[in-house]
């Protein structure tokens, strides 16, 4: 009877053992195909689009769909920033063959062409998540990049952002596959030719589509000068031939579509840098990015990071976090989506802790583990998988499904009465550029927001400014000098002041969004409101 029972426990003891070898060889059968890899973050990114109804900055919709629905149908609105010549036509093309289908194809509805921006970035996005792993294998093994991909798609921040049509993030994806290509920052001692080349292509792309990103990459060029022999032979007959060769392209590229030469990242430095023009939109403090914005941003994941790093001592990629945080420290505009391009390599250094967690032996133990010490390891990664869960999950969901959606609903809401004939022209009284615009309406009717073009002189007031300084008189004023529309938007911190005024104009609220619990910029903005004129 005691044989029986000892030959069940060791019967029970194998099992347990197959059945850990064999989830272990499925994870590893998962992962050692690519392919498999790309095809699940592609779909994950792709249901990431769709779930993602917010409003987060303009620039996702005024410097990229809004452009390239003014290249694909005739009309849209280009910002003071296209007049001034500081940003590229590079990243908005992107969307025009995608419009031009969807109208070949008679498939330009007010949701096809909500949806369809953002599942063409998610395309990019799972690039970038296939080359953070790919990256990650490279600098410390599979396992590492398990978790390390682990970490990407369960961040909170990478699930809000990375789908948006931001050019910051098709900067992170450019970012992140060269430096997969870029010998030194994948640890490797011998140079590639092929894939340093492949790397300063990618990187001057990244540069010709956001000009900051040079900050990453003069990094890069330090740390290489520092260890290559032939200093002047990579200079001159790489990075100067390639840098030269993309630069000019996309010079060619604007001086098509501007009308005339312009050097866009010349511009871009002059207004940003040089003249400290981006401190028209805010300022912060020095420590922001250090304290409170790249925190924000990396969220529940900040502590493994950091344990990542000092267990990895992986030095170069811990120093490249730094010096961009640092140099972007030096502007006085701050805005979380700069500092995007860095932030999958500390969730590279999070996986690297979950995998440490995982496997002790990372973490420089050695011998033989006890049975104790591996149930202690299994109830630790546990613990840390539903802690990372149980935190970015809830605030990916709340900040990609609740709040500041108004601007969102408000423009699917007119672009559905647009399309069936119900909207003549459209008064906006936010905010400059608080909605998405004629990229979402799909309609070439007359629309009107207030202005808030920066002007060459410290302290003028803007368009904007005056309506949110006195909104009563704003509003008789325009009146008095311009036809009434048949539609106006404005938030309800704002309709409260105008809305006996409305009312005697003969409007009367027609639609009510939900926008935001709490305030974001300079009050609460709890909703959007539409007014429909009654005698339309």
């Amino acid at each position: 009877m005691r044989r029986r029972h000892k030959n069940d426990g060791d019967k029970q003891k194998h099992e347990s053992r197959d059945s850990r070898k064999s989830d272990s060889d499925y994870s590893a059968s998962f992962f050692s195909s690519e392919k498999r890899v790309f095809f699940f973050c592609l779909m994950f990114r792709m249901l990431n689009s769709l779930l993602v109804q917010t409003y987060f900055n303009p620039d996702e919709h005024w410097q990229g769909p809004e452009v390239a629905h003014r290249i694909a149908f005739g009309y849209g609105h280009l910002t003071w920033e296209w007049k001034r010549g500081i940003r590229s036509y590079l990243h908005p093309l992107l969307f025009v063959p995608l419009y031009r289908v969807l109208a070949f194809l008679h498939l330009d509805t007010p949701l096809v062409m909500r949806k369809a921006p953002r599942l063409l970035q998610s395309v990019f996005a799972a690039v970038g998540d296939l080359y953070l792993y790919k990256l990650s294998a490279v600098l410390f093994g599979d396992n590492v990049a398990k978790w390390a991909l682990f970490s990407q798609l369960a961040n909170w921040f990478m699930i809000y952002c990375s789908v948006r049509t931001l050019s910051n993030s098709l900067e992170t994806v450019l970012t992140l596959v060269s430096l997969y290509f870029w010998p030194c920052m994948r640890s490797s001692s011998r140079s590639s030719t092929v894939s340093r080349k492949w790397s300063l292509v990618l990187a001057a792309l990244a540069c010709a589509i956001r000009p900051t990103s040079a900050i990453i990459w003069l990094y890069v060029g330090l740390l290489e000068f520092s260890k290559e022999r032939y200093k002047l032979k990579l200079l001159f007959l790489e990075v100067a031939p390639i840098g030269m060769l993309v630069l000019g392209l996309t010079c060619l590229l604007d001086r098509i579509m501007y009308g005339t030469w312009i050097l866009v990242p010349l511009n871009f430095l002059k207004f940003n840098f040089l003249s400290s023009g981006g401190d028209y939109y805010g300022t912060h403090k020095w420590h922001w990015y250090f304290t409170q914005g790249f925190p924000v941003m990396i969220f529940s994941f900040l502590p493994f990071s950091i344990a990542g790093i000092i267990y990895s001592k992986q030095w170069r990629y811990a120093c490249l976090l730094a010096w961009v945080l640092g140099l972007y420290s030096v502007l006085g505009h701050k805005e979380f989506r700069f500092v995007l391009p860095v932030l999958p390599i500390a969730l590279i250094f999070s996986g690297y802790c979950l995998a440490m967690i995982e496997d002790p032996g990372l973490a420089g133990y050695k011998g033989k583990e006890s049975s104790k010490k591996r149930t202690n390891c299994s109830l630790k990664m546990v613990l840390a998988v539903i802690f990372l869960l149980a935190t970015n999950i809830p605030m990916s969901l709340y900040m990609s499904l609740v709040h500041q959606r108004g601007p969102e609903d408000v423009m699917n809401h007119l672009a559905r009465e647009a399309h069936h004939g119900k909207v003549k022209n459209i008064l906006f009284l936010t905010p400059c550029h608080a909605t998405p615009y004629y990229s979402v309406l799909h309609r070439n009717l007359p629309m009107r927001f207030l202005d808030c073009t920066p002007s060459e002189e410290r302290g003028v007031l803007d368009e904007s400014d005056h309506f949110l300084m006195d909104p009563v008189s704003f509003l008789s004023e325009y009146a008095k000098n311009m036809s009434l529309p048949s539609h106006i938007v404005l938030f309800d911190s704002e309709e409260q002041k105008l809305k006996n005024l409305l009312n005697s104009y003969d409007y009367r609220e027609e639609r009510r969004f939900f926008n935001a619990h709490f305030k974001v910029d300079r009050e609460l903005q709890a909703s959007i409101v539409v007014y429909v004129h009654t005698r339309q």
